[in-house]
């Protein structure tokens, strides 16, 4: 019997570790012809609401990392996001979220997911903050083991 990944232990330990206020994975579903990706876990999260967001490769922040496979920082939803278009990153939204960063989570030369870090108050996610979530994304989370490329 395989053993079952404790993604929200790994979650909790890891926003611990980083110091951040909210933190979330978010992994594809196959859909009919595209995938739609979706926040599985949260930690430090206000309510469940993260749970219902569904989005398209490529669209919010979660489908914009999982297309591109490059990281996103937001270091001020304020002063970079326009009100009108706050519809457009609903976990901003629902976690009342002033400042993100958001990684790849790489498995076998593939993205496979997504991993958040925010803040709510003052603080602000920086670079040295993301190169912190990137590294933690490489070295894996649960049975994704991280490996942005294959060497045959």
């Amino acid at each position: 019997m395989k053993n079952q990944v404790n993604y929200q232990l790994e979650l909790d330990q890891i926003r611990q570790a980083l110091g951040f206020d909210f933190m979330s994975l978010a992994f594809a579903d196959p859909a009919e012809y595209d995938y739609v990706i979706r926040w599985k876990y949260a930690s430090g999260n206000l309510n469940s609401r993260y749970k219902r967001i569904v989005l398209q490769s490529g669209r919010g922040i979660a489908g914009i990392v999982f297309k591109t496979g490059k990281p996103f920082l937001l270091y001020s939803v304020q002063e970079q996001v326009k009100q009108e278009m706050l519809f457009s990153y609903p976990i901003v939204n629902s976690e009342k979220l002033n400042s993100i960063g958001a990684v790849p989570l790489w498995n076998d030369a593939r993205v496979a997911g997504v991993l958040l870090g925010g803040f709510r108050g003052d603080r602000q996610v920086n670079e040295t903050m993301l190169r912190e979530l990137q590294n933690t994304a490489r070295h894996g989370i649960g049975d994704l083991n991280g490996k942005e490329l294959l060497l045959s």
